[in-house]
Order: C-alpha cells, then sequence, then structure tokens
C-alpha cells in the first residue's frame, strides 16, 4: 500500500509516512457518515457540545505531545505550537457553546391566518462535510480546527484529509478525536480521516459530501471548486484562499514610520510570513522613506524564515522572481538558514501606477515578503485602492480618531475586504461572535461566508419551511414544546429558549 509522507523543514529530513486510505477503507468511511449524518442532525445542540468538549479536553491532555509532533513536521516552534493547541481547544469549546445557544438555527414560526397556512422555518445541517485544512495552521485551522468544529456544531458529520505537511500529526489528531467522541457518545462516523491525494479527489467527489471546507493556496481552492462544481450534484465549496491584505499609512501617520515599519516586518515575518492574513502591501505617502525604513527594520529583526515544504519554499522563491520581473525592486533582502526549506525575506519597492487590475504584484506571494508603493495624495490612493482584488484584512494606520484621510480610506477599502483594522495588524484571527474571516474573491469562493467565529456555523446548514405540517411531525428543533430550547420568531416577536 502506498503512503504519504511529510519531512522535516529544517533538514530536509523524512519525518514519518502513513498509509494512504484504501478504496474499501475509503467506501466504509463514506457510508458511516452517511449513516451518521441523520443521527447528528437529530442530536440536540447540547449534545454536540458535550462531544466538542471531549475532543477540546484530548487536546490539552495531549498537549505536549502533539507539539512535538507539530514541530517536528513544521518547525513552527514549540511556543507558537503550545498557543495554537490551546487556541484549537479554545475554539472547540466556542463552537460547542455557539451550538448550544441555538440562534444559528433561525428557527422561525408564522401561525396560520385566515388567508395564510402555518408556516414554520428553521436551519437544517446539510450532511457531510469534507474538510481540507491548512499546512500553516496545524491545529487552529487542521484537521480539527474552526471547520471541523463548526461543522459538528452545527450538527454534520465531518470527514477530514490528512495534510501532507504533517501527516503524523494529522493520523495522531484523527486518533483522539475518534476516541473522544466514542467516549462521549457520539454516533460512529461523526468524524473520520482520509489520507493521500487520490482519497481526498475522492473524498470531494463523493455523493455523500454535501459541502467542502477548504484553507490553502488559490490553486488548491480552485481545485476543489472546480470538483464540486463538475458533480452531478453540485455542491457549495467554503475556500480560503490567496491575498494580499494592504496595509495603509494616512499621511498623518506617517510621521512615525519608523515604527509602523517595525510593526509591518513583526507583521508580515510572522510565522514566516505563511499566514492567510499576511501584509503582503503597504502604502504609504510618498517622501517618508517608508521601503527604506521597512528594509531597515527587516535586517534588524534577522527572521531567518523556514518554510513548512520544499513545495511552498519553491513556489516562494518563483514568486519572488515573477514579482521582480513584473517590476517591483529589492529593498533589502536577509538570508534564511542554509538547511532545510530556508528562503530569503525580501522587501520590494514598487511604483504605484504599476499596481493594476490582472498585474502579478497584485498577488499573493506566499512567505515572508512584502512590496511597499508610495502614493503622492489622496486621489493617487484611491485609484491604487480601487485596483487592488478582494482580500480577508486590510489594516489602516491613522493618527487619531480625528485623522482627515481615515474615513474615505477605511469607507473604500471595506468594500473589498473581509475585515478592517485600524493602528493594528492583521496576523492574528479571534474566533468570537462578531468574527468574520472571509472576503471577496479571490480571498475566498464565497464572500457571504466566514470560517471563523460563530457564523461559521451557518455555513452548514440550509433554511427549510414546513407549511401546515403537524406538530409531531415537524424537526425537534421547530417543534412548539421547544425541546432544544432554543430561541425562536414567532409572528414576528422574537423570544429567548
Amino acid at each position: 500500500m502506498s503512503g504519504t509522507t511529510s519531512f522535516e523543514p529544517r533538514t530536509g529530513a523524512v519525518a514519518g509516512t502513513i498509509a494512504e486510505t484504501s478504496e474499501g477503507e475509503h467506501a466504509r468511511i463514506l457510508e458511516q457518515a452517511r449513516t451518521a449524518a441523520p443521527l447528528v442532525a437529530a442530536s440536540p445542540p447540547t449534545e454536540r457540545g458535550a462531544w466538542l468538549y471531549a475532543m477540546s479536553e484530548a487536546l490539552d491532555r495531549h498537549r505536549g505531545e502533539l507539539v512535538e509532533i507539530a514541530d517536528r513536521e513544521t518547525a513552527l516552534g514549540g511556543q507558537r505550537l503550545t498557543a495554537e493547541v490551546a487556541r484549537a481547544a479554545g475554539q472547540l469549546r466556542f463552537y460547542a457553546d455557539v451550538a448550544g445557544e441555538g440562534s444559528f438555527v433561525d428557527v422561525t414560526i408564522d401561525d396560520a391566518t385566515g388567508t395564510t397556512p402555518r408556516l414554520v422555518r428553521v436551519n437544517r445541517p446539510i450532511g457531510p462535510v469534507a474538510v481540507f485544512g491548512a499546512s500553516n495552521f496545524p491545529f487552529a485551522f487542521g484537521l480539527l480546527g474552526n471547520d471541523t468544529g463548526s461543522a459538528i456544531a452545527a450538527g454534520c458529520p465531518v470527514i477530514a484529509k490528512a495534510h501532507p505537511a504533517h501527516v503524523l500529526l494529522s493520523e495522531r489528531l484523527a486518533e483522539l478525536a475518534m476516541t473522544a467522541l466514542a467516549s462521549s457518545r457520539a454516533p460512529a462516523g461523526t468524524f473520520a480521516m482520509v489520507a493521500g491525494y487520490e482519497a481526498g479527489v475522492s473524498l470531494a467527489k463523493a455523493d455523500v459530501i454535501a459541502a467542502i471546507a477548504f484553507t490553502g493556496s488559490q490553486s488548491g481552492g480552485l481545485a476543489l471548486w472546480r470538483m464540486a462544481n463538475e458533480r452531478s450534484t453540485v455542491i457549495p465549496v467554503y475556500a480560503e484562499m490567496a491575498t494580499v491584505n494592504p496595509v495603509i499609512v494616512t499621511r498623518g501617520a506617517a510621521s512615525d514610520m519608523a515604527t509602523v515599519a517595525a510593526g509591518f516586518v513583526d507583521s508580515f515575518t510572522l510565522g514566516a510570513g505563511q499566514f492567510c492574513t499576511k501584509p503582503g502591501l503597504l502604502f504609504a505617502p510618498r517622501g517618508c522613506r517608508a521601503a527604506d525604513l521597512v528594509g531597515d527594520a527587516l535586517v534588524a529583526s534577522q527572521p531567518r524564515p523556514v518554510m513548512l515544504t520544499q513545495g511552498i519554499a519553491n513556489a516562494f522563491n518563483g514568486g519572488l522572481t515573477e514579482l521582480i520581473d513584473a517590476g517591483a525592486e529589492v529593498v533589502r533582502s536577509v538570508p534564511g538558514a542554509e538547511a532545510g526549506w530556508s528562503v530569503n525575506a525580501t522587501v520590494l519597492r514598487v511604483p504605484i501606477r504599476s499596481l493594476r487590475v490582472g498585474s502579478r504584484l497584485l498577488e499573493e506571494c506566499f512567505g515572508p515578503v512584502a512590496l511597499v508603493a508610495e502614493y503622492d495624495d489622496a486621489a493617487d490612493l484611491r485609484a491604487a485602492l480601487l485596483e487592488l482584488p478582494g482580500s480577508l484584512a486590510a489594516s489602516v494606520i491613522m493618527n487619531d480618531e480625528d485623522d482627515p484621510d481615515s474615513g474615505e480610506i477605511i469607507d473604500q477599502v471595506s468594500g473589498s475586504v473581509g475585515r478592517v483594522i485600524v493602528n493594528d495588524w492583521p496576523t492574528g484571527v479571534a474566533f468570537t461572535w462578531a468574527q468574520q474571516h472571509g472576503g471577496p474573491w479571490p480571498a475566498t469562493s464565497n464572500p457571504m461566508a466566514t470560517s471563523v467565529g460563530a457564523a461559521a456555523l451557518r455555513r452548514f446548514v440550509r433554511p427549510i419551511a414546513f407549511q401546515s405540517v403537524p406538530d409531531n411531525r415537524l424537526p425537534a428543533e421547530a417543534q412548539a414544546g421547544n425541546p432544544w430550547r432554543l430561541p425562536r420568531r414567532i409572528n414576528g416577536i422574537l423570544t429567548q429558549g
């Protein structure tokens, strides 16, 4: 049987190999998910919450072991990974609590009148979800990350694909998850893992799968999107993909450009620049020496980046060459470590008028590189911002709340991103009720969705209206007795459970 091998990024040595999922095992996993789907959907949200709490406790108990495996396969460092395990456990508990609160079910009841029938509208789980996690966040956006947590909370079984960058960790996480789910009496098939490229393709094409959640490159997201749209039954793909995440420095804030430059460098080199929210393009007023100051800050920080995989390192080097060929000029370059999948952290200067729709300069280069462009005045900046593709986030660095330039800039960038940040950096996404981690194309395949926060559950339910259906034939969440104690809107009036 063939296998999938991961490597140690610091040295390039083999980390380990796991067996790829056979056709027979693949079919068994899909059938088990099909059988589990109605059972998971019929489970009260508080029960699903108990399953997620059991999974989070397993992560907490095995934190040291998981960090050791993950660091060997990702080189992200013990401190970062320890924090990320804690975050992943916290996310699972958060989605458990969101499920228990119940507003995502959106139970809406209109009693019959003399001219209209009784209608009950409710969001119901869509069925098994295929999760393709990220390379750069093996816990928070990996096998048991936001997509898995929110899908189970919404009432959907999950089949996750092991990521080739950290197959040993994926295998161990799957073992812990299935043990935790079994101990908390979740239906068999609530969660499973497949491994191998062909297994992933088969998973995306399987009739059982009702939706796909993906975090990664634009090429990977588009491949899954095409597969989903070429199926006999088309399904939604919630793909979080490439993005440039602009930073705009107002004229008032440029007076402290050295401080801004240091913060920018810390953000775009964090995790070797391998964040989906990495700021890749900085706009600053002409004459403030922004590019030189960012270059100086890069040299002072000496990040020494190591990439997650050889493929990512090669893509970064190729992308850097493409940016230079497209008109960018190297300001500073800091060498990485000599061994393993290391690359050179780089700051580039680019003429603002070169930033036009379709230019390679406006495409993400995944890794520790950033472009700096200078604008002459508000009209110059406005024209450049109109050319930007959709992004996950944009940061506006302003002087104070009365900064005269900030209002127009915030209003303009909010039309092309999912999150606007003021006087802070985009690297870091809190899992909260108000979070939006998405954005217009090409940041995501669905700008209405978020992969982080309470609204993430809504990706995996769909509304159904029941007309004149007897109460005892309605799903439990919609029955008059409200056995799940959910908030609901009755004849236009919102009531608590």
